[in-house]
């Protein structure tokens, strides 16, 4: 019998896994006949997220150079590279395009065909258009995937798991609101992907409360307007009468950053310089473990104060106070966060060119309107001047720490999980909207369309109705009918409505107390609750605790992700070439 691998989820991460192998088979397996398996309901290639069968309308948060699905000599591995085109290249498209998603879900069809040709001839791969439900077998033994079409399992020597963004069943607290939708006759959407959401309960000109102000809110904006026949002309916004009313808010109370809408000329900063390789092994080699907050925050906290002032004094040094060589020795040596504030202020005179990150994740902290209205107006004001500085090369020092949150990003995934605050203030800083979605957003503001609420937005289930308020806006309440929560659900083990990740856990997988499933966080083999790691099961993607910054990246930034599927993919390639393996092929 031959060897099978079998592959559960054919989207992104899913093909980036065959690519490696197709990579690596001719050093670690020649001549070794393998059967992969994909198993999936939707498309090869672009998987759920990305399937050409979505809206038009909604779009890539990305520019079209700055995603591939390939490796490049910048990822640190032990495969070969084989580099490729990044999306612009492959699409004949401008650069700084954003595009919409159908065309990201048509390059990840052509990079799985590509995949599947690059494979020996001795390795075939069959796509199975159904869910996989469970998997069994002993540790030492062949395992099963029992799908959900077939009565007999599919015989697998290694499995891998590619999952990407799944569903939830709903926490307390969205089961409580549910629970009161039904019995009041109202709408709740709890957390989902947006594309997938029925909108149709949502009716023109009511009031809707929606909690969150991230991609998922760009994407509800976009199909509750310009997706029930209003249009934008330039900045202003033509309704059809449609719409409702959208009442939006959040922890933070402001849309994420807009994307940056110029390149960096000259060196970028050397990095890593304060969280690097070294660090990361430290803090691994720590019997006690280690606290994100305490341990681990500082360092990357000083890693981006670096990029920043990198930036500032070499490309605009008339801004600050004395020479690059004096500051850099004297910030290498201050440990304190006060004796960098301290050596900062001496050294950069206007505020505005200081970088202070708790003011960037909380800016709206302390600050109080006093009226609905005012602050819809002080909002529009906040959302322009972040579009202007986020435009203007005079404030390049933002686009150095990009890259730095980016450097930073691929050491953390070698940690395992941080909890859920890093990789929300990542995305608000670094993968915000494009330019124009925030534009559209001042035109529906303007327009009345979309209403401000406010920071640490919170909704109570009272008198038949939902009821939003913000101390933004001391005084100030909205009720309504109708709930949207527009973020992704979080990954879950416990809670996941995907049943073969579900039994996996109740099995004796390892969770972290967020959900998310233990894996080494170098070739992704499944942990149990003992620490060891599974010899046939792997985990990759945003379900586990190496999740990456994406199944794809940048060119030329690393991309841990590519990392993890070539460990993966070799680790798979080396099993089956062992002794062992071919035995139990």
């Amino acid at each position: 019998m031959r060897a099978s691998l079998v592959i559960v989820g054919a989207g992104p991460r899913g093909t980036g896994v065959l690519e490696r192998i197709a990579a690596n088979a001719a050093e670690l397996a020649p001549g070794t006949g393998l059967d992969i398996h994909l198993v999936d309901p939707y498309p090869p290639g672009p998987g759920r997220i990305w399937r050409t069968e979505q809206s038009p309308l909604l779009w890539m948060n990305s520019r079209a150079e700055d995603v591939t699905v390939f490796t490049d000599t910048s990822v640190e591995m032990a495969g070969p590279v084989r580099e490729g085109p990044a999306l612009h290249e492959w699409a004949g498209l401008a650069g700084d395009a954003f595009v919409g998603r159908r065309v990201q879900g048509s390059y990840l069809r052509w990079a799985y065909r590509r995949a599947v040709a690059a494979l020996p001839p001795e390795v075939t791969v069959h796509h199975h258009p159904c869910r996989a439900l469970r998997v069994s077998g002993p540790r030492e033994g062949r395992q099963r995937v029992w799908l959900a079409d077939r009565p007999r399992p599919l015989l697998a020597d290694l499995v891998i798991l590619t999952l990407g963004h799944l569903d939830a069943e709903p926490d307390e607290e969205q089961a409580a609101l549910g629970a009161y939708a039904r019995d009041h006759g109202l709408v709740h959407l709890p957390p989902d992907f947006t594309a997938d959401s029925d909108l149709t309960p949502l009716r023109p000109g009511e009031p809707v409360l929606v909690r969150g102000f991230g991609l998922a809110f760009v994407d509800l904006m976009v199909l509750l307007t310009e997706g029930r026949g209003g249009r934008f002309d330039q900045d202003t916004y033509l309704p059809s009468g449609r719409e409702p009313v959208l009442y939006v808010g959040s922890r933070r109370g402001v849309p994420y950053h807009s994307k940056i809408g110029y390149r960096l000329d000259g060196a970028p900063p050397p990095l890593p310089r304060f969280f690097g390789p070294a660090e990361v092994d430290a803090l691994l080699a720590r019997p006690e473990g280690f606290d994100f907050r305490r341990d681990v925050w500082p360092l990357v906290e000083k890693e981006l104060g670096y990029a920043h002032y990198h930036r500032l004094f070499g490309a605009h040094p008339e801004r600050t106070g004395f020479g690059w060589g004096v500051f850099e020795r004297a910030y290498a040596a201050a440990d304190d966060p006060a004796e960098r504030a301290a050596l900062v202020a001496a050294a950069v005179p206007d505020p505005a060119d200081r970088l202070d990150l708790a003011a960037l994740d909380r800016p709206l902290a302390g600050t109080r309107y006093p009226s609905h209205e005012a602050f819809q107006a002080g909002l529009r004001r906040y959302v322009e001047a972040d579009l202007t500085r986020r435009h203007d090369p005079a404030h390049s020092p933002d686009l150095a720490v990009f890259g730095a949150l980016l450097s930073v990003y691929g050491r953390l995934t070698r940690l395992g999980d941080i909890g859920p605050w890093w990789h929300g203030f990542f995305s608000y800083l670094a993968s915000g909207p494009p330019g124009p979605r925030l534009r559209q957003m001042l035109a529906l503001s303007r327009a009345g369309v979309l209403r401000f609420v406010g920071a640490d937005m919170g909704v109570r289930a009272e008198g038949g109705v939902f009821r939003a308020t913000s101390p933004t806006v001391p005084g100030f309440a909205v009720e309504a009918r109708a709930l949207v929560e527009a973020r992704l659900p979080q990954p879950t083990a416990a809670r996941s409505r995907d049943p073969l990740l579900r039994e996996l856990y109740a099995e004796g997988a390892a969770a972290t107390p967020d959900g998310l499933l233990r894996v080494d966080t170098v070739d992704g083999r499944v942990l149990d609750r003992s620490g060891r790691p599974h010899p046939r099961r792997f985990a990759l993607g945003p379900h586990t605790d190496a999740r990456g910054a994406g199944a794809f990246t940048r060119p030329r930034t690393g991309g841990p992700a590519f990392r993890q599927n070539d460990a993966a993919a070799r680790a798979v390639l080396t099993f089956l070439r062992a002794p062992a393996g071919r035995a139990a092929a």
